[in-house]
């Protein structure tokens, strides 16, 4: 429909479009709920897999009456080709989180993935894309409330900052991450849109957006490359479960109900219970590098030149491969680097070649079911197992942290004397099963298993808080994306673990993927100025050289920092602060070191104030949430009231890492932060 034929009263048509594209589709799904299987599938394995994809199909047609179903409109100049708005026609075009056509065909509302709504975010008045009229809407409670109107070829109109975009942006946050399709910035959508070939690593400070551009990009990738993710699968790892918990509707609000979560240690876990925990010093040394080598050696250390020739009896025939011959085979295998497990079962097979190649030259004719067969023979079985063992993963790093001499020997020229003092366990575990596992040593498992037999690549993976992942861990994932590709998201001043990357070049090598873009972005949307800048203090400390957030967003007032005269009054006035936070709409968040909780909770409770643990979803009823500093990374609220600054920084096992952690929780709050403290600052916030 032209420009020119809008109604006299726009909000009144826009509601009635907005109403008519709720019906079509619930007509989408009702015809869906409506199909009738019985008669197309030849078996129940095929009428289990059809049925579970129409379940799916209903679930991603589902009207969330919160969330609305469009929030843009593009007017184009001319009528846009088929190929650019995939079978769409006119130059009227309503965008929204699905794709919602009437029934006849006609598109009600355009996925906003699809190429005809990309000028919705990179349209300006410089390049206008064709398009002449932008329009945005407000919502209350999912009901179109406000529209706002940009004008993008006429030269009458001035350039000025969208209302409902900034509205949007700063809504209050009460419940899970939610997604950001409304507000998505060209800088954004250019890391959004980017190809399913290329690994894109996306630095960026607190309130750019990164986690979202990340969980943006899985979602346009599914809708660009459906059929290919489909079959080969897409991860989301996540530093904790509270993490994955609040940013788990995301991706199900946008269709998308099939892409994985995980952390790291999920991840590795298949294969021992982890039940101990690490030293610090011994945790770097694990999650090195370098242990991927001392593995490598004490793997192929077990392949052993045979002694003795094989010898197979088949009927009354005796068949003869001497010892330099398989030593030639085994030499050969070592040589490709085939990984051990594939080796092991090769090597049967090339000494039953042998055998079969004497056989012919003594005139028989074997086809491939003897070779399968003297593969099997006890005496070729004999000679492998003797020559080239199979290896339990866990057996073997079990050896290594209790063996001292046999990690000596595989670590020599790797790991100096005191690094392998460090990570030999104090108390020698007698098997697999009673050993005190530690999220480290998973990850050397995980290795280990790897070595033996390749771990199973996704098409794609995303990598959240990626700077806190050691070189071991790193190659863990990048394991499961192998034959994939993967986004990478993380800032570097916020890295808190004592193995934290100090580059992304780093990282990404240690990941497998040397060549990715990386991106960074700079503009920050969420942390108020005042707020941001405070924390950006502590970066020259924290982050030599990186460049601090430039946030968007003006709050006066948003920051207070109060000192408490007398320490055992700093409890009673973090909970007068709560109260005070929860007076304003939205969620609330107290953030303290971890050793400062238990003392908060019981004041919180005292003052009758009840209380969410980090990932428990805040309601309008319940909004105050009391987070460890350790589990603040990643997450949001409204407000946040921080505890003792130099309580954050000292329950860290160094400045630096407690200095960086105390970055992480100034940089929670979206609208307003009050730093209590009684002990003396950190001299880098003076």
């Amino acid at each position: 429909m032209p420009a020119h034929e809008e109604s006299s009263n726009p909000l009144v048509r826009e509601r009635a479009h907005l109403a008519a594209s709720r019906a079509a589709l619930r007509a989408m799904r009702e015809d869906v709920q409506a199909l009738d299987i019985r008669d197309v599938t030849a078996n129940w394995v095929n009428a289990a897999v059809l049925q579970s994809q129409i379940d799916d199909r209903i679930k991603a047609l589902a009207d969330l009456t919160h969330t609305p179903l469009f929030f843009g409109r593009l007017d184009y100049l001319h009528v846009v080709g088929a190929e650019k708005a995939e079978g769409a026609e006119g130059e009227r075009f309503y965008i929204g989180r699905r794709h919602v056509h009437d029934a006849h065909g006609d598109p009600m509302v355009i996925d906003w993935r699809a190429p005809v709504s990309q000028p919705f975010y990179q349209a300006s008045r410089n390049n206008p894309l064709d398009v002449d009229h932008r329009r945005r809407f407000g919502y209350t409670g999912g009901e179109l409330t406000a529209y706002e109107d940009e004008y993008l070829t006429d030269p009458a109109e001035t350039e000025q900052t969208s209302k409902l975009l900034q509205a949007e942006i700063e809504r209050p946050r009460v419940g899970p991450m939610r997604d950001i399709v409304a507000t998505i910035q060209p800088e954004q959508d250019e890391i959004v849109r980017s190809g399913l070939g290329g690994t894109v690593c996306v630095q960026g400070g607190p309130g750019t957006g990164k986690t979202a551009v990340g969980l943006h990009r899985v979602a346009y990738l599914l809708y660009a490359h459906r059929e290919r993710l489909a079959r080969t699968g897409t991860l989301v790892v996540g530093p904790n479960r509270s993490f994955l918990h609040y940013i788990e509707q995301v991706l199900p609000a946008l269709g998308e109900l099939e892409v994985q979560q995980a952390t790291v240690e999920d991840l590795v876990a298949a294969r021992v219970e982890v039940r101990g925990t690490d030293e610090a010093a011994a945790a770097v040394i694990k999650g090195d590098a370098r242990m991927a080598q001392v593995l490598r050696r004490a793997i192929r250390s077990h392949v052993t030149p045979p002694t003795e020739p094989v010898v197979v009896v088949r009927g009354s025939r005796r068949w003869r491969v001497p010892a330099y011959e398989v030593e030639e085979m085994t030499t050969e295998l070592l040589a490709r680097d085939m990984r051990y497990g594939a080796a092991h079962e090769a090597l049967p097979q090339r000494i039953a070649h042998a055998v079969l190649v004497r056989m012919e030259e003594a005139g028989e004719a074997p086809d491939d079911r003897v070779q399968n067969a003297v593969a099997r023979n006890p005496a070729v079985k004999a000679a492998v197992k003797a020559v080239w063992p199979a290896v339990d993963p866990a057996k073997l790093v079990l050896r290594l942290l209790t063996d001292a001499e046999f990690l000596a020997a595989h670590a020599e020229g790797l790991l100096t004397d005191d690094e392998q003092k460090q990570i030999v366990m104090a108390k020698p575990a007698r098997s697999v099963k009673s050993a005190k596992w530690t999220a480290a040593d998973a990850v050397l498992i995980d290795e280990a298993a790897d070595l033996v037999a390749r771990t199973h690549s996704l098409g794609h993976v995303v990598i959240d808080e990626a700077q806190d992942l050691s070189p071991m861990q790193y190659r863990a994932v990048g394991r499961r994306c192998s034959t994939g590709s993967a986004t990478v998201l993380g800032d570097l001043a916020q890295g808190t673990t004592p193995w934290s990357t100090g580059s992304w070049e780093q990282a990404l090598f240690h990941l497998g993927k040397a060549d990715a873009v990386v991106e960074e972005l700079t503009a920050g949307f969420r942390v108020p100025r005042e707020v941001i800048a405070y924390a950006s203090r502590l970066l020259p400390a924290i982050s030599p050289g990186l460049a601090p957030v430039e946030s968007v967003r003006e709050t006066p007032g948003s920051l207070a920092v109060r000192e408490v005269a007398e320490a055992d009054e700093l409890d009673s006035a973090v909970v007068a602060a709560c109260a005070e936070s929860l007076r304003n709409e939205g969620s609330i968040g107290l953030i303290a070191a971890d050793a400062r909780i238990p003392a908060l909770a019981a004041a919180l409770g005292a003052a009758g104030h009840a209380y969410l643990s980090p990932g428990e979803e805040t309601t309008a009823a319940s909004r105050l949430t009391l987070v460890p500093a350790s589990l603040a990374k990643g997450l949001e609220y409204d407000y946040v009231v921080l505890d003792e600054p130099a309580a954050v920084v000292d329950g860290e096992p160094d400045e630096r890492t407690g200095l960086r952690r105390l970055y992480v929780a100034l940089t929670r709050a979206v609208s307003g932060l009050v730093v209590l403290h009684a002990a003396a600052l950190p001299e880098q916030l003076g």
